[in-house]
């Protein structure tokens, strides 16, 4: 039995027989001790997990440990379980998962800079929220894979990432698409100079379908957006692109009109993205115009706002938007010849711009 015992843990019999049984689908199934039918992947993949985990009664060998990721490498085990993952069974998913969040986050025999020169791994896994059935074992795989900023940037800097602008955040599976967030935010946050970066590179690019995201019809994508677009544009390493962002009258007419959303919530996140508007003392022009033009209503609108509240710092930001609001005024040269038309009705859903209702 010992002996027995032994060679089940051998981190070379383990990479030999899940190789034979992906390689082999005659002999998928077999019975095990108690007589159970049980797949040979499934248990193979859940032996190789024992061993980088422990199993409760026994410690992890490091030696082993890295002998099995080793392995695992060299056989190029890890492309073929990723890239074939919704055609395991629904255990040996969860095991491939584990295997190789345990493999990243140790960075066990230079696994991360494996994964990075196997582009098609990262690739498979971000395309793996169009399959339900496996988009949360992927989901899980990639944020632990982006923790490390050089795959962070291979999705960064793919055609991969606009998938979820496009279409991931918005799946109707709740499940999936609130995944999908969780990655898409770990993607746009976790490495700072990283981020900051491709946000200058790609700025057009980005708020474009930012704001598209902002116009969803989907509540949750739409204040999940909101929110996470102030935690961007108010981190300072991010202070270039929110000076970007806030001198385009897009933008501002965006923050307006979500002011006057339904929620309560989505108009409180909507407050923290539009005082950066009116607190910036460097406001270009057009934007100073637009907030003099709906100047009145806007102070009527934050005398009102979410007053029930009662934390000191909102209350505060409030007043002091108020004040900068009373006295804002356009220099002379500012007066003559603008086009800026943008009016904020508090009644109405419709803009006047340029004078045309929109």
């Amino acid at each position: 039995m010992d002996k027995l015992f032994q060679r089940k843990k051998n981190p070379e019999h383990l990479a030999k027989q899940l190789k034979e049984a992906l390689e082999n689908p005659n002999t998928p199934v077999k019975p095990d001790k108690s007589g159970k039918v049980v797949d040979i992947v499934t248990k193979r993949l859940n032996q190789i997990k024992l061993m980088l985990y422990g199993d409760g009664e026994h410690e992890t060998n490091p030696q082993k440990c890295a002998q099995m990721s080793s392995l695992l490498i060299a056989d190029n085990m890890i492309p073929r379980l990723v890239l074939n993952l919704e055609k395991l069974p629904f255990e040996a998913r969860k095991h491939v998962a584990q295997i190789y969040n345990n493999l990243m986050r140790r960075d066990v025999c230079g696994f991360v800079e494996y994964v990075d020169r196997q582009p098609q791994i990262m690739s498979a896994l971000v395309h793996g929220y169009e399959n339900a059935e496996i988009a949360l074992n992927c989901g899980t795989m990639l944020r632990e894979s982006i923790r490390h900023e050089i795959l962070a940037r291979q999705i960064l800097y793919s055609p991969d990432l606009w998938k979820f602008f496009d279409t991931y955040v918005h799946l109707p599976n709740f499940d999936v698409g609130s995944d999908a967030f969780a990655t898409f935010k770990d993607l746009l946050t976790r490495h700072k100079p990283l981020v900051s970066a491709f946000f200058d590179s790609h700025f057009n690019q980005v708020f474009e379908k930012y704001n598209k995201l902002l116009s969803s019809e989907n509540y949750v994508t739409r204040r999940q957006s909101l929110k996470l677009l102030g935690e961007i544009l108010l981190d300072r390493s991010n202070f270039d692109i929110m000076m970007q962002y806030i001198c385009k009258r897009e933008n501002l007419k965006m923050m307006m009109n979500l002011l006057r959303d339904p929620s309560v919530n989505i108009q409180f996140e909507a407050f923290h993205v539009f005082k950066v508007f009116v607190a910036n003392p460097k406001k270009p022009n057009e934007i100073t115009q637009i907030l003099l033009t709906n100047k009145d209503k806007l102070i009527a609108y934050l005398e009102k706002f979410q007053n029930e509240k009662e934390d000191e710092q909102f209350v505060e930001e409030k007043n002091l938007l108020i004040r900068t609001l009373s006295t804002l005024e356009l220099r002379k040269e500012d007066d003559e010849g603008t086009t800026n038309d943008i009016r904020f009705p508090l009644s109405k859903l419709s803009w006047t711009v340029e004078g045309k209702a929109t």
